[in-house]
């Protein structure tokens, strides 16, 4: 006989929620890391659970356990299946006593070619077809939680120490209450950020890339931040910018939107969207919002 799970406690009045991260994306782009990086900030990690344990796990223990839980799923766990997971999520929003975040890992084709074949790792759906027809197919199978995430982080140019960030910042326990934000840098010959929700071109501004002296700089340099705040259209730009952000936030939040990631790209994404971000989430932290700084290739070797 099969007995029911008995619902979680509600909390008391005022009392937090429990919270609970559902980490899952594409094969390769990075679950486990983000993994590693929720349990340093804090979180029981349980990865691969079977879908049937998945209420069990954050439901049936005392009210007074409300410690966080990150939870690792994708195509290779036990019983996976992208309605079964959508099902069990559903169940768990609908409890009072938990906070639940689906974070979804992103990744391009090429990429997570390249990881896969460094690594030499076995793709879960390339078992009896091409690689890159399993990345494919794994990317259809899972377009819906990808749509339903409440976060997706888009690793393509990421360093490890870069996705941590993010996930730490986006999912801190002592982070206060409001929508997350974050900024990130990018050089549009590199793709653009697939998380990105707002995305600004910076190319029109002057470019310190065609001046020897501050090619090899980047724009988290004085001299290169002096060079293109004095170009003549930068100040009106930068300050329009500013304010319509700060307009268009309280409408995301009262949509219910938890995360909003900001992307400026420039050619190379070292100089003229590293200042651009650099200096928007200065203006965004000192308007009291948390913020999140990402230059996703500043890193990278440029010519």
């Amino acid at each position: 006989m099969t007995v029911p799970l008995q619902a979680a406690p509600v909390p008391a009045p005022h009392a937090p929620a429990r919270r609970v991260v559902l980490v899952t994306g594409l094969s390769g782009a990075g679950r486990s890391s983000a993994m590693r990086a929720l349990e340093d900030a804090g979180y029981e990690a349980v990865d691969n659970l079977p879908l049937t344990l998945l209420a069990s796990l954050v439901l049936s223990e005392p009210a007074a356990d409300l410690r966080p839980v990150a939870i690792g799923v994708d195509t290779r766990t036990r019983d996976f299946g992208v309605d079964a997971l959508t099902t069990a999520i559903d169940r768990l929003v609908a409890e009072p006593a938990l906070d639940v975040r689906l974070l979804y890992l992103d990744c391009d084709d090429d990429q997570l070619a390249r990881r896969f074949t460094e690594t030499r790792r076995r793709h879960p759906l390339a078992a009896d077809r091409p690689l890159l027809d399993g990345i494919k197919a794994e990317r259809r199978l899972l377009e819906p939680l990808r749509a339903r995430a409440d976060r997706v982080i888009d690793t393509t140019g990421l360093a490890p120490h870069q996705l941590k960030r993010f996930v730490q910042d986006d999912f801190a326990l002592d982070a206060p209450a409001g929508l997350a934000l974050s900024v990130v840098s990018f050089a549009y010959r590199n793709g653009l950020p697939r998380e990105a929700d707002l995305v600004f071109d910076v190319r029109f501004l002057a470019n310190p890339h065609y001046r020897p002296d501050l090619k090899p700089l980047t724009g988290k340099d004085a001299d290169v931040a002096q060079f293109v705040a004095r170009d003549p259209g930068f100040q009106a730009f930068f300050d329009g910018l500013s304010d319509m952000i700060a307009a268009l936030l309280p409408r995301f939040e009262a949509e219910g939107k938890s995360y909003l990631t900001v992307a400026i790209g420039c050619t190379g994404g070292r100089h003229r969207s590293v200042f651009v971000a650099e200096r928007l989430s200065a203006r965004l932290a000192q308007g009291g919002r948390r913020v999140a700084l990402v230059h996703r290739d500043l890193d990278r070797s440029f010519a």
